[in-house]
């Protein structure tokens, strides 16, 4: 039976591959929708987000079939992660469903006249996400490693973005809703840095068996 664990892995990969494709899309189609102003761009990001929904589903299945083989050490440790990064990627389809409808309302809403800086928020943790998948697909650990003290320059961006909004409001509180919207836009990609985070810590477990978590 054992040797029927390696072909399952290698579908395990393809599924994974496939789930971050998507989430990737989602999250740079949401971004284009916001600063596009496109309704219909927008409303497309919740329907390819039910498809990593699916893809979800089908990588827990098959990661428990793998786990039925008894696989050995190096497969159980991929097998485990495979399924904690896939949470991951379903998340981060979540948080482009939920940039693409702020998007949705925001268009209702006039422009605000500032600029909020979203695309530089966006483009760091969007190439983190790509990074961190890129380190898994390759097993690079140091590749992986660099990725985790990124994510605090997305804390930052974020911050300096709520405090920019917070001021917004207080100098006109007609803008209050605007502004809020904007604030969970950036909660939403400075979560997605989160996971990107996640997973690169992920990729360490599966490459060197040790969790840097907290560290």
């Amino acid at each position: 039976m054992k040797s029927e664990a390696p072909i399952q892995i290698d579908q395990l990969m393809q599924q994974l591959l496939l789930m971050a494709s998507n989430a990737e899309q989602c999250v740079r189609k949401a971004v284009r929708s916001l600063l596009q102003r496109d309704e219909r761009l927008a409303a497309s990001v919740e329907e390819q987000d039910s498809v990593i929904d699916q893809l979800e589903k089908e990588v827990d299945e098959s990661a428990i079939a793998i786990l039925a083989l008894a696989p050995l050490a190096e497969d159980l440790r991929f097998t485990a992660m495979a399924m904690k990064i896939s949470t991951e990627l379903e998340r981060v389809g979540d948080e482009a469903t939920t940039i693409s409808r702020r998007s949705i309302e925001l268009m209702k809403e006039k422009p605000l006249s500032m600029h909020v800086d979203i695309q530089s928020l966006a483009d760091l943790v969007i190439e983190m996400l790509k990074s961190a998948l890129d380190a898994f697909v390759h097993r690079r650990a140091a590749d992986a490693r660099s990725i985790v003290p990124r994510d605090k320059e997305a804390d930052r961006i974020y911050k300096s973005i709520c405090q920019q909004m917070c001021a917004c409001m207080q100098g006109d509180p007609s803008l209050v809703l605007p502004c809020l919207h904007y604030i969970t836009i950036a909660k939403s990609l400075e979560r997605i840095g989160d996971h990107a985070s996640n997973i690169a810590e992920q990729v360490v477990y599966v490459c060197e068996a040790r969790d840097i978590r907290h560290e």
